[in-house]
């Protein structure tokens, strides 16, 4: 399984592994049977994964705690959303834009992100039980867990995993993988989202790297399951895939800040997959028309796949949601912006309140109930 980044719209992914669970029991499967062996994940997608093989032992156990995060997420655990923090964050970090040269001349340090996500590192030690993830993939139930990052201190694409058996590490262009004990700094570094939260300083090979956010970089996002072995894939989006375009006419008026921002996240979190989709369908389609003798002797293999995402647009859902932000956090992205219906896609990525992550899980049951069907052909023996 592989569950893609998104902020607050990973709660998505929450509701579709519900819907999952709820259609393997209904076929016979004991609920605590767990139906992956390798899970990956990307951002906030890393966090669900995580917490996912930590229970990999208790597939619906593990399902439920997460519906119990996200339903019940509020802003603050998430980052700092008091007045003094956004101030302290946000304000000066839109400052910086406009006096930045002030600050060169003061040696004053500069902000480091929109945000101060410190918060997150309290929800997550109380939230994943990590002995539990070393158990599980020493009893054979858990094959391998990877979590993405990446450089800005290198520039390269980076894979954490950890396996119950030797996997050979593997390096591509700008991208490389390391095995290693994953732990919360790794998480923090996943879904580090540029520009809004700090980079993570981890130590690589015995140097220091500051990391931010999975998705950036990541040219192929589904490579690290087929890497651990993985012959069939489930892909877990946060965004509408193959939508065609708007029949809307362009706005008008000159792009707000936000506007920006959200399109630019948007490319970051979603553009790599839909590419890598469609690239892994081509090389299916090559290998079905190559003999199967001929097939044994090349290096590719066939994967089967089966992709999820929303069937509405999740920017337009936030829209509907933005009141229920905390009033500082209102008053910042309002400066950008987000608070506009053409803003929105930012504020979909920040967006950690019960009222819009309800609305995300229960579109996520029902597109994956609405594709029953496929996902018993999926899990078949």
């Amino acid at each position: 399984m592989i569950l893609t980044g998104g902020g607050a719209r990973a709660a998505y992914q929450a509701g579709v592994l519900h819907a999952i669970s709820r259609i393997l029991q209904d076929a016979g499967r004991p609920a605590a049977y767990s139906p992956f062996d390798i899970i990956c994940g990307t951002s906030a997608g890393a966090l669900n994964a995580t917490a996912l093989a930590c229970r990999a032992d208790n597939f619906a156990g593990g399902v439920r705690g997460l519906l119990a995060v996200w339903e019940n997420v509020v802003t603050h655990a998430v980052y700092r959303a008091d007045s003094l923090a956004v101030l302290r964050s946000g304000a000066r970090w839109l400052s910086l834009l406009s006096f930045g040269w002030l600050l060169r001349k003061w040696h004053a340090a500069p902000p480091r992100s929109l945000l101060d996500n410190t918060p997150l590192a309290g929800l997550l030690h109380r939230a994943l039980d990590l002995p539990r993830l070393d158990a599980n993939l020493e009893s054979g139930r858990l094959h391998a867990l990877a979590i993405t990052a990446s450089s800005y201190s290198s520039g390269h694409h980076l894979t954490f995993y950890q396996s119950a058996a030797r996997v050979e590490p593997w390096v591509r262009h700008q991208r490389m993988a390391l095995p290693t004990q994953i732990g919360v700094e790794h998480l923090l570094a996943s879904s580090a989202i540029p520009f809004v939260f700090p980079a993570v300083p981890l130590y690589l090979a015995g140097h220091r790297e500051f990391c931010g956010d999975g998705s950036m970089r990541q040219a192929a996002p589904i490579a690290p399951a087929i890497h651990l072995g993985a012959t069939r894939v489930l892909v877990v989006g946060a965004g509408r895939m193959g939508e065609p375009a708007s029949l809307e006419p362009a706005q008008a008026g000159y792009p707000s800040l936000a506007q920006v921002a959200g399109h630019a996240l948007s490319s970051i979190f979603l553009d790599s997959l839909a590419a890598d989709v469609e690239r892994l369908q081509r090389v299916n389609h090559t290998l079905a028309r190559i003999p199967l003798e001929v097939r044994a002797t090349m290096p590719l293999r066939q994967v089967d796949l089966l992709t999820i995402a929303p069937s509405e647009p999740l920017d337009d859902i936030a829209a509907r949601h933005t009141a229920s932000l905390p009033a500082p956090v209102r008053t910042l992205l309002g400066a950008l912006g987000a608070l506009e219906t053409r803003g929105a896609a930012l504020a979909s990525y920040l967006l950690f309140e019960a009222s819009y992550t309800r609305e995300l899980i229960r579109l996520g049951e029902h597109d994956t109930l609405a594709r029953r069907a496929d996902v018993l052909e999926f899990f078949a023996p």
